[in-house]
């Protein structure tokens, strides 16, 4: 029996969502969006701003509400995909996994960044889900074609 896949992301600019779709199509999987119970607007996503959203966020290392919660049990391994923000995911990831008893299922980070690679491999997320087992991750652009995700599945041996 194959293992049942999701596909779960954060995005606000549409890149991560965009990874996200042709990730779920290339893996056959479900997919998910970790939507964030008061949205992100253009101010909260100023980084330069200290005051915004984002940087509040960061520095208090908090957990944003989410919209809803998605339950992972019935899944054996989970694509978590965010944008990389000050070099990690940003809080509302932390979220998600921190909700969910990840015991016996894969996890597999994905991001997204127009440059950076730090965060990408989802090493500082693992502490968020200990009991899952973890595979390393990767950054994407959102111009990566399906057939770039589908070689990396199967890469997986998910």
């Amino acid at each position: 029996m194959a293992n049942k896949l999701l596909v779960t992301y954060f995005s606000i600019t549409g890149n991560t969502r965009t990874v996200a779709q042709k990730l779920a199509k290339a893996a056959g999987a479900d997919i998910n969006e970790i939507q964030p119970s008061i949205p992100y607007i253009g101010f909260d996503l100023n980084a330069e701003d200290e005051k915004s959203r984002v940087n509040v966020e960061h520095a208090v290392d908090a957990r944003p509400q989410m919209a809803k919660v998605i339950n992972v049990g019935d899944y054996d391994a989970v694509f978590v995909g965010y944008p990389i923000w000050f070099g990690v995911a940003p809080q509302i990831v932390r979220t998600f996994l921190e909700s969910q008893d990840f015991s016996g299922k894969t996890i597999v980070p994905f991001a997204t960044s127009g440059g950076s690679l730090e965060g990408a491999n989802g090493q500082h997320l693992h502490g968020c889900a200990p009991k899952a087992t973890w595979k390393t991750g990767r950054r994407f652009m959102a111009d990566d074609s399906e057939e770039t995700l589908a070689r990396w599945v199967k890469e997986l041996s998910l």
